[in-house]
């Protein structure tokens, strides 16, 4: 009796497999879970859709492509945001969909469906990958287009492409003639698309607005400007936080690449605010040449997110905009600006770089301002980007140290007719001023912030 019971439910198992049960005792359809092996031996493209809304965000329904009506949880009033994964050379689930799903469904009610492509991407040859993309594009428009057939409005589609899945969205924004609502792009694939026209990537004409964030322009992700917005985290190149070397194994590949979905989730779920800065470089961005948002006004500058409408119909007049922003290491990525204005009265010219320590009690945040040295002369206005990896609400001292890299020698002065800190994200708070400061190079002077007058 006991073995008979041990084979029903190997039965069961094997019968369950790839498929979980729901609270009410429906099986949920999963996201392909394949392995190494099936790189190895290759995948043949297959695309399967699978909706969550908010009656079901734990337990997907696989959609009917020709018939996606006939699933009752499909509501093609609704918005529809697709989320398309990229190349999976290892087969496995990406770590992310479940945590991108529910805070999609938390911005607004509505259809969020996860592209899965796996059997395709998870091929060890990355150009057979990149070839289906093409055909899983193809398979995406005839499924909107049934959408569209059954009375959904293409304005309110939204593709959610990761990596190489942005260049698939960009695809099937082309086929539909650009009239897809919206396209965000996180860190599009660079390998084979490099000196790709338009047409063989993502582009802006590909959607009624396209969004992009780059994180590893210089190894896996794509260089230059693909939307109507590019955001470029640290640059857009090497994360903080994420290996130098190939000894750290899979994380040095990875890691630079992933921080674009990890910043896009932090973004959905509030817990950090990225705004970004147009400017025509991250060196200017750092030398605080633009840290004024006048073509937006009265909105503040563009943020990272989900809700860009504030922001929309200006960067649709501009073109494409390149927005620049650091982060830190982890959670909440999020630094804390100060533009720092100086006015210098100095017998002798120097050279150097400026350390800024603001103080709250026992604790202490410091911005180092070294990417080049800077020039202090007689009578001059200097303009810095301050950028703290903690903020300090309420901060009572402020030390300076100006490092001219002088070891030998006589210690020169350098004197500061004013300085004056803007909270740049912050703009309740209070500018923080201090006025005639005395400074020896090398030395670090403290000072309490003093309120600005109105004329300053």
């Amino acid at each position: 009796m006991l073995s008979c019971r041990l084979l029903l439910l190997l039965g069961l198992l094997l019968l369950c497999k790839g498929q979980e049960e729901s609270g009410g005792g429906e099986s949920c359809d999963n996201f392909t879970d394949l392995n190494l092996s099936h790189c190895f031996m290759g995948t043949v493209l297959y695309v399967r859709l699978l909706l969550y809304t908010r009656s079901n965000l734990d337990c997907g329904r696989e959609l009917d492509h020709h018939h996606p009506s006939s699933q009752p949880l499909f509501n093609v009033s609704r918005p529809t945001a697709f989320i398309i994964h990229g190349y999976r050379p290892t087969g496995a689930p990406p770590i992310w969909i479940d945590h991108l799903v529910q805070l999609l469904a938390e911005q607004e009610d509505m259809n969020v469906i996860v592209v899965d492509w796996n059997k395709g991407a998870a091929n060890l040859n990355y150009f057979t990958a990149v070839t289906y993309t093409r055909d899983a594009a193809h398979n995406l428009t005839g499924f909107i287009e049934t959408m569209q057939e059954e009375g959904a409005s293409l304005s309110s589609v939204h593709l959610l492409g990761v990596s190489l899945g942005a260049h698939l969205a960009g695809f099937v924004g082309a086929n539909l003639h650009g009239k897809i609502g919206r396209i965000t792009g996180l860190d599009p694939a660079g390998p084979m698309f490099t000196s790709a026209i338009p047409e063989e990537r993502l582009d802006p004409t590909d959607a009624m607005f396209v969004d992009v964030l780059h994180t590893d322009m210089d190894s896996f992700g794509l260089r230059g400007t693909h939307g109507h917005i590019d955001f470029y985290a640290n640059g857009g190149a090497d994360q903080p936080g994420c290996p130098k070397t190939i000894f750290s194994g899979k994380a040095y590949f990875v890691c630079d690449h992933q921080r674009s979905m990890f910043l896009f989730l932090c973004a959905l779920n509030r817990t950090c605010s990225l705004t970004g800065y147009p400017c025509s470089s991250y060196s200017y961005f750092l030398e605080g040449r633009c840290l004024q948002c006048e073509a937006f006004k009265p909105a503040p500058c563009p943020v990272l997110g989900y809700d860009m409408s504030q922001w929309r119909d200006t960067l649709l007049k501009l073109g494409q905009t390149r927005a620049f922003f650091s982060t830190t290491s982890t959670l909440p990525y999020r630094k804390m600006s100060y533009r720092v204005d100086m006015v210098t009265w100095n017998q002798y010219l120097r050279w150097g770089v400026v350390y800024i320590r603001l103080h709250s009690g026992k604790n202490f945040t410091e911005a180092r301002i070294d990417h080049k040295q800077l020039r202090f002369e007689q009578y001059t206005s200097s303009r810095l980007l301050a950028q703290f990896d903690e903020d300090l609400q309420q901060v009572h001292k402020i030390s300076m140290r100006i490092n001219t890299g002088n070891v030998i020698g006589p210690r020169y002065k350098i004197r500061l007719l004013r300085i004056r800190f803007t909270p740049l994200e912050r703009p309740e708070r209070p500018l923080m001023c201090r006025f005639d400061i005395i400074l020896e190079e090398n030395m670090e002077v403290a000072f309490r912030p003093l309120p600005c007058g109105s004329g300053l």
